[in-house]
């Protein structure tokens, strides 16, 4: 009797022990997108929401930024800890000197495209010469028209181009330039029809371009032995599979999240965008890269072709 009541006060005195033990706390983790909330941050809001940050004892932070040209920089300075970010802006942060490397995938396809209205004139990439072609950014935009241009035997000079700011869609619905480059294609396309139009894109992967991927995640150079980069990835990875098992579940998610997005440009954009996330947010195709930096070589947007495990290297 004394040894099974010695027994019952020992497992209650280890347990009391146990309760009153302080609970570590999850690893805090600071992550800038590279634009406001939208369905191609899909991973990221149900990560958050679903838990599977907290699963694998992440404590984490999304902030969108008042500049999106801002978090790469501010990832290089240690202000932050990862960033959405591009591939072909990737090189020009390694052509600048920036501290940063690539070390996961969020969207592995292009998203932009160029884009006309559908009961236009433009039925093929050849029909644009002598139009004007709208754009919002000038480098890269110049970079991906000259290519689906030469694809179809024209020059750059061929057609005219109009710088109309981030206002894309606005533009060609308005007849203020007769294609645009550097549209969305899960957004714009959407967004015309809505409009009363209806779009007609063009890939730059069809067109003499190399694959790349959207939207990558960066980190500072120095922290890619930071174990907190795998476990990020891992719950990205998670959330990407309940996507892609339960899309309307995870379409709620985001919703309650994000109430100002349930509407049918997100909607639409959200079921456009699904199939486009990087299934394996770690993976790495080296080729892949390596054809993107001679693409943009060849194009003078960076001097030299660095070594890809240089700016996207493998986690250890």
């Amino acid at each position: 009797m004394l040894t099974s009541i010695t027994r019952a006060l020992a497992a209650s005195a280890v347990a009391l022990t146990l309760s009153l033990a302080p609970v570590s706390a999850a690893d805090k983790l600071t992550v800038l997108l590279d634009w406001y909330v939208n369905p191609d941050h899909a991973p990221l809001i149900v990560a958050q929401e679903k838990g599977f940050f907290k699963a694998h004892d992440l404590d984490v932070e999304l902030v969108a930024p008042a500049d999106p040209s801002a978090p790469p920089r501010l990832v290089a300075a240690g202000q932050a800890d990862i960033a959405v970010s591009y591939q072909p802006n990737l090189y020009l942060s390694v052509k600048e000197g920036l501290p940063l490397v690539r070390f996961g995938t969020l969207v592995s396809t292009p998203l932009t495209a160029l884009v006309v209205l559908k009961d236009g004139p433009i039925k093929s990439i050849g029909d644009l010469k002598g139009k004007t072609v709208g754009y919002s950014v000038a480098g890269l935009e110049d970079a991906l028209l000259g290519t689906m241009l030469a694809s179809a035997g024209l020059k750059p000079t061929d057609v005219t181009m109009i710088n109309v700011n981030f206002a894309l869609s606005p533009a060609l619905v308005a007849g203020k330039v007769d294609a645009v480059i550097g549209a969305y294609r899960n957004f714009e396309l959407t967004q015309i029809k809505l409009e009363g139009k209806e779009g007609l894109a063009f890939f730059p992967e069809e067109h003499g371009v190399p694959v790349f991927d959207e939207l990558i995640y960066v980190a500072h150079k120095d922290k890619i032995g930071d174990p907190r980069l795998k476990r990020f990835l891992a719950a990205v990875e998670d959330a990407t599979i309940y996507i892609l098992n339960h899309p309307d579940e995870a379409w709620k998610l985001f919703v309650a999240a994000n109430p100002k997005l349930d509407d049918e440009l997100n909607r639409t954009a959200w079921a456009d965008t699904l199939r486009r996330f990087a299934h394996a947010p770690a993976a790495l195709d080296s080729g892949r890269y390596e054809r993107f930096g001679e693409f943009m070589k060849a194009h003078g947007l960076i001097d030299t072709v660095e070594p890809v495990a240089t700016y996207a290297p493998t986690l250890p």
